[in-house]
């Protein structure tokens, strides 16, 4: 047995609309072996993973799969369930999975949900040496493996506060994008977006941050607004601290002056002896040290958002309750091994770390680890109260008086803060602190939210959703339009001419292309960029105020959907094309693909689909959004019952292109006014015109703003630079065009032969990766076109032998009515080009089936000038 390949998708996919591993295993001899026949498998595979019991499997009832086991199943399915428990073993509640044969024998499609990629990625690998090892009778050290992998996990999952934010935006139906592997998150596409890192947002200045960072200048400004604050000041040398504590009188605290999250804090310190131990620990963290007059009262977390607060909460300091018999060292891993608490910001509470306060405040006390507290008795380990340090919270968010909470929103607006962390230090926050000899005693950015969501006792507050509503208030927006079209053919033009209509209204598009990633006319990523990752590159441009977005097959295949919702989804056909890749064999699995496409479309939204195409037309059941269709006919049965219904349609009779609304008819535009036709000549333009035209619909643009696009988009190297591009060079036209399969030549082959003034020159070739038969069929259409044809072959092989590909080609053109004579073979596409332009009279037409779009169009500029001085030297 072998993993093939492991893949994960972390956007909406064939598979799922949420994240799936994908794993491709060979079971090898095992491929017709059922567990039930293995002997002693089951039960080994119960024993090492008894959670597996509960599994439902297709059941749906507990203990399904093991009867599943029972009855007999193929060890890729157990694989699946293996990996779903691992998951689970891990903190995940994953259920979704399922495992199907390939079109290949033996080798199976094992896909399953995951939370954490890392986590899903390793538990399919562990599942399969857990196999691997119960076959071989040498099972691996599962527990010692899930450690490793919970050490990656608590690094790349989102932090309690983080996670929060992100529950709360999608509550409101706000996209996520997660920026790298942190905490940073972009909530929104476009231009409506918003960015945030944990709970600090980009409307924090990073001199408001700064300020904050640094405990003595943020005190000496509120001072200077009259906010009580401890005084203090800050220290690179012990004897100086301690000079300073003699002036202002014992007790003080010691801390890192940008420290934060409590670490090398230590209070209430006494004596000297305390203090300089103090100062040690704090410079093991920064060079300069803080020293303050100790406030006395309880400590107290309050939270603003915006210009409120919207939670407080009293924090107590890390400690344990005796039972009679253990030790306080005991004590404390028995309390750390309470399910609430987690490394780091893993879960609502943090483990109880040792350190040198702890010890130094035990010393204090003349206590040590070893210490039996008595039955009840509560023991501090510190004095601070950070929850990072083990430390737990109350909610006191109704307790605080309104006098308090308007001087600590103050407080952090001076600073400069929209969401802050006030740490106040009080005897009673329910009075004001002019009363109780209170203090601020230092302000926060990014501040830690999961105490006010999980407080040890007391009500939850939703800060996150406050948080979430500050940045996007009631009725703004956090998405812009997205278009995402799809098909085998058309989809590059179609895309073009719908950013085409949205730029002439004077809007940023974000557009991805077969040629490249564009912000309106700017071209920012050369190539073919029609896959998640180019799709989130425009959603995350903060110019682009609409998105339209290319989106092929093989960025679906492979790595799923770059957005979660499109406003429009297009699908403009399905004809032959890739055929045999990826197990998609027939054009029922393309269709099924591309589906993909108008299914992950807004329920108010609109799906877009070519009537002419059955294909297209058995997608309708799918879709849970309105639909409007599209046809070359105004008798298109589909389309007439799609009107009858009440539906929106787009169709053409040839010279003009209607739209019906439920039966009602307008004449939108002549065909001959939209100059991407060619005065209908280019019928397949038509076609691209009106899925563009029924895009723009479903927009909600204007009609005169797409008969205005429309009517200004031109088939040059400008507007639509690769598709059916005409040069002339001294009378000869040459053509430029990205017909890359059967339909595609065949709408270039008809378009040609209403042209026809002398000869037709084809330099011909299609990528190697489509199959012999449609090639060979490709070589035919061609031979029964052209007077002339040059065959050459991409530089891209796709897996086939030099020369292959030109040896179908030819086959299939000798089938043709071509003379032998006229068929050449030159293989590389610039050198066909010349021969075929030096050998060419003026109207004679060349038609370039291209690879390199640029290289072509160099070697037509230079040939301009060639021939040029040759017809001078002629004359």
């Amino acid at each position: 047995m072998i993993i093939v390949s492991s893949h994960a998708y972390q956007g909406k996919n064939i598979y799922s609309y949420k994240p799936v591993v994908k794993l491709v295993v060979d079971l090898g001899r095992f491929a017709d072996i059922p567990t039930k026949d293995i002997e002693g498998f089951n039960d080994a595979i119960q024993e090492l993973l008894p959670g597996l019991k509960k599994h439902c499997c297709c059941k749906g009832y507990e203990g399904g799969f093991v009867e599943r086991l029972k009855e007999g199943t193929y060890l890729a399915h157990v694989m699946e369930h293996i990996a779903l428990e691992l998951q689970a073993k891990l903190g995940y509640d994953i259920r979704f999975g399922k495992t199907r044969e390939t079109g290949k024998k033996g080798i199976y499609n094992v896909i399953y949900g995951y939370e954490n990629e890392y986590a899903g990625l390793q538990s399919g690998k562990l599942a399969f040496e857990v196999i691997e090892g119960i076959l071989a009778g040498e099972l691996p050290e599962v527990n010692a493996k899930l450690e490793e992998i919970k050490k990656v996990c608590i690094a790349t999952d989102f932090g309690v506060s983080t996670a929060a934010i992100v529950r709360e935006a999608q509550q409101k139906d706000i996209p996520v994008i997660r920026l790298g592997s942190g905490s940073i998150l972009q909530l929104g596409y476009g231009k409506y977006q918003k960015r945030i890192e944990a709970t600090l947002t980009e409307n924090s200045s990073c001199v408001s941050v700064d300020i904050a960072c640094n405990k003595e200048l943020t005190k000496s400004i509120l001072n200077e607004y009259g906010i009580p604050v401890p005084e203090g000041k800050v220290f690179k040398n012990e004897q100086d601290a301690l000079e300073y504590c003699e002036r202002i009188g014992y007790p003080v605290v010691v801390k890192p002056n940008c420290g934060s999250h409590g670490k090398g804090v230590s209070i209430n310190l006494k004596n000297p002896q305390e203090v300089l131990e103090a100062f040690k620990i704090a410079r093991e963290y920064e060079d300069t040290v803080l020293v303050e007059k100790y406030i006395k009262g309880s400590n107290y977390r309050v939270l603003v958002v915006g210009d409120k607060v919207a939670a407080a909460s009293h924090r107590i300091s890390a400690h344990v309750t005796g039972d009679g018999s253990s030790t306080l060292g005991e004590l404390i891993m028995k309390e750390n091994n309470n399910p609430m608490r987690g490394e780091g910001h893993e879960k609502p509470l943090t483990k109880i770390n040792i350190d040198k306060v702890v010890e130094q405040h035990l010393r204090k006390r003349n206590i040590t680890l070893e210490y039996v507290p008595d039955k009840g008795e509560m023991v501090y380990l510190r004095e601070n109260d950070n929850l990072s340090t083990g430390g737990v919270a109350i909610d006191v968010t109704d307790e605080v008086h309104e006098q308090n909470k308007k001087l600590i929103a103050l407080a952090a607006g001076i600073v400069g803060l929209d969401v802050a962390g006030v740490d106040v230090s009080t005897v009673d926050i329910s009075r004001p602190l002019d009363e109780t000899g209170g203090a601020i005693i230092e302000i926060n950015a990014a501040p830690g939210i999961r105490m006010h969501h999980y407080p040890y006792k007391g009500t939850p507050r939703n800060v996150a959703k406050a948080i979430v509503d500050m940045l996007f208030p009631e009725g703004s927006k956090s998405r812009i339009p997205i278009v995402s079209v799809t098909g085998t053919n058309g989809k590059t033009t179609t895309s073009r001419m719908i950013a085409h209509i949205i730029k002439s209204m004077g809007h940023t598009v974000g557009m991805t292309t077969t040629s490249g990633i564009y912000i309106n006319d700017e071209l920012i990523r050369y190539g073919d960029n029609t896959g998640p990752i180019s799709a989130k590159t425009v959603l995350m441009d903060r110019r682009v105020e609409y998105a339209v977005l290319e989106t092929a097959r093989g960025g679906i295949v492979n790595k799923g959907l770059g957005y979660d919702m499109a406003d429009v989804g297009i699908v403009t056909n399905i004809t032959e094309d890739h055929l045999g890749i990826d197990d998609i064999n027939t054009l029922e699995d393309l269709a099924f693909v591309k589906s993909l496409a108008v299914e992950a479309v807004k329920q108010s939204g609109y799906a877009v689909l070519n009537a002419d195409d059955q294909y297209c037309l058995s997608m309708r059941e799918r879709i849970k959004s309105n639909i409007i269709l599209f046809s070359l006919s105004t008798d298109n049965e589909a389309v007439n019952n799609h009107i009858l219904n009440g539906g929106i349609a787009v169709y053409s009779n040839g010279s003009s292109i209607f739209v019906n609304k439920g039966g009602s008819e307008l004449l939108l535009i002549e065909v001959k006014a939209i100059p991407a036709t060619m005065n209908g000549i280019l019928r397949h333009n038509i076609s691209n015109s009106m899925a563009a035209i029924a895009g723009a619909i479903g927009l909600q643009i204007p009609t005169e703003s797409i008969i205005t696009g429309l009517s200004t988009f031109r088939c040059d190297s400008i507007g639509n630079p690769g598709r059916f591009n005409i040069h002339d060079i001294n009378g000869i036209r040459v053509i430029l065009d990205y017909g890359h399969n059967i339909d595609g030549y065949r709408a270039v082959i008809d378009s040609l032969k209403q042209m026809k003034a002398g000869r037709l020159i084809g330099i011909i070739g299609v990528p190697g990766d489509r199959t012999d038969s449609s090639t060979i069929t490709i070589g035919n259409m061609c031979g029964n076109c052209f007077d002339r044809i040059y065959i050459k072959e991409d530089k891209d092989k796709r897996g086939r032998e030099p020369g292959e590909i030109a040896a179908l080609l030819e086959k299939g053109c000798r089938m043709g009515s071509i003379k032998s004579s006229e068929i050449l073979i030159e293989l590389a596409e610039e050198k066909a080009l010349k021969k075929a332009l030096l050998d060419a009279e003026p109207g004679d037409i060349v038609i370039v089936f291209f690879e390199e779009y640029q290289l072509l169009m160099d070697v037509i500029e230079r040939m301009k000038l060639e021939l040029s001085k040759i017809r001078q030297i002629i004359a």
